[in-house]
């Protein structure tokens, strides 16, 4: 009899080895490794959806019929040696991995690989798409997802006669109350209590955040019913607001799909079709649909693509030679700054932010103070419940550190506190000044932009998409204030007192 060995975000009976295994003929190994879960300070709602799904995983194969190896082991290597001392396999048999070290793993270990088909785009198609081309932006990516997968298309010309709908989709919050789709939530049961027993007997006190209370599904049933929910209920008040953040709401109208897909409990054709159909049938607005798939075959799959070209080399960039420690208040949760005292709030309840509050305030605060880019990655990629190296690398070393210098993202995305007004709420109530750059009560977003605009001013003053704002630094008469207050600031985040 041969194994089937499944990773810990490949989880779905229709996907790789498993996809045409029977009971008779396979067995099922899942490895919980110990070193996995003892590598980081996890946030227990990121371990309990991994280590939960795999766990109900297992018991679905076994009601089919399958015989599964469910092992608690040192690390993924020794649970494999261990399998395979006791049931000697004809051979074992793996997805691809998305992650590098997963492959290698593998290969060390001689394990036989099927392709993955948790991505529309497999690495070989990615590396041919990407070719000898000099800059590898996603908006052609995505141009060609859509042509030869066909979502939103009319015959050759993209549905509505536009490829994207950024301008429609990027509105600051809505004036006044709002009242946003709620998500779906299910009861907690003997499974997840005895998993949360587990971490904390594993991790200890390295387990941070909210423990679970039943947001985030661990079976393919559950989150095939968040799909339905998402599709119908929240797709529909999407688009317009997706760049928005308020205060009232953790969660607005973002459809919150993207843990099922990292895990395997969703694949990204299932959704693109509902969401497609959803669209069709005039149920939700082009500008929501397409919102949606872009995130999904544009994004998603670009940074899948980019990791696996640029790795992993990839791991060591650091362009702008950021050296300084994660500030302490990541780790505390708690910070003066009332934009970043609530995304961190929601991160530590819900394991869980939206894109914009990833970028433009906890990426855009380590950019602009110069952050390790290897300390954010390994924070998000353990914090965030939809994390995983592969999404974080890409995400926080090229989108929000800038620290390949240019490769993936053409300008650093670097702002000061008017752009996190616009797009907030967060802004009312805080005691500092977003207009202001020097000063007691000077926004620390805006006295660090025009600090790092001069620090790095021969870099940037040579990018056609920053000249403009460098050139601004020469009307500042109060750069040597400036520079002083940034000091002060940079000094108060690395006491932890900012």
């Amino acid at each position: 009899m041969q194994t089937a060995w499944v990773f810990g975000d490949q989880l779905n009976r229709n996907l790789g080895a498993l996809r045409q295994a029977t009971p008779g003929s396979t067995r099922v190994l899942l490895v919980e490794s110990r070193a996995k879960l003892r590598s980081k300070r996890w946030h227990q709602q990121r371990a309990h959806l991994v280590v939960a799904s795999m766990r109900r995983f297992a018991e679905e194969l076994r009601a089919e019929g399958f015989a599964v190896d469910e092992r608690r082991a040192a690390s993924l290597a020794e649970g494999l040696r261990a399998h395979r001392a006791e049931f000697s396999p004809s051979a074992v048999v793996a997805m691809e991995p998305a992650s590098w070290d997963g492959l290698a793993l593998l290969q060390r270990e001689g394990v036989d690989v099927v392709a993955s088909e948790q991505f529309l785009c497999s690495r070989d198609e990615f590396a041919a798409w990407a070719g000898e081309r000099k800059q590898l932006t996603m908006e052609t990516f995505y141009r060609w997802q859509r042509r030869r997968l066909g979502y939103l298309m009319d015959g050759d010309q993209p549905a509505g006669g536009r490829w994207n709908f950024d301008h429609d989709n990027r509105q600051p919050p809505p004036r006044g109350a709002h009242d946003w789709p709620e998500p779906v939530v299910h009861e907690l049961d003997d499974l997840d209590r005895a998993v949360m027993a587990d971490l904390r007997a594993t991790c200890g006190d390295r387990l941070w955040g909210e423990p679970p209370s039943g947001i985030w599904a661990t079976s393919r049933a559950e989150a095939l019913r968040r799909l339905d929910h998402a599709v119908v209920e929240v797709l529909p008040r999407f688009g317009p607001h997706e760049d928005a953040m308020v205060s009232t709401s953790w969660h607005l109208a973002h459809t919150l799909l993207s843990p099922y897909l990292n895990l395997g409990l969703l694949e990204p054709a299932e959704v693109c079709d509902a969401v497609e159909s959803a669209y069709r049938a005039g149920d939700v607005p082009l500008a929501s649909a397409e919102g949606l798939i872009r995130q999904i075959i544009g994004w998603r799959e670009y940074v899948r693509g980019l990791y696996s070209l640029w790795m992993p080399e990839y791991r060591a960039e650091n362009a702008l030679g950021a050296e300084r420690a994660l500030p302490p208040l990541f780790i505390t949760g708690r910070s003066e700054m009332r934009c970043v005292q609530h995304t961190l709030g929601d991160v530590a309840a819900y394991g869980w932010t939206h894109h914009i509050q990833r970028l433009m305030v906890l990426g855009n605060l380590c950019l602009l103070s110069g952050v390790r880019p290897s300390e954010l990655v390994e924070w998000m990629w353990a914090g965030f419940v939809d994390g995983a190296e592969w999404v974080m690398l890409p995400n926080v070393i090229g989108m929000a550190l800038y620290a390949d210098g240019g490769r993936m993202a053409t300008k650093p995305y670097a702002s000061g506190g008017a752009y996190i007004d616009r797009m907030s709420d967060y802004c009312k109530g805080c005691r500092f000044d977003r207009t202001k750059r020097v000063g007691p009560d000077a926004c620390p977003f805006t006295t660090l932009y025009w600090s790092f605009l001069d620090t790095n001013r021969e870099r940037f003053a040579r990018n056609p998409r920053t000249a403009q704002q460098v050139r601004g630094l020469d009307r500042l008469g109060d750069l040597d204030a400036v520079r002083n207050r940034a000091g002060e600031v940079l000094a108060a985040l690395d006491a932890g007192v900012l």
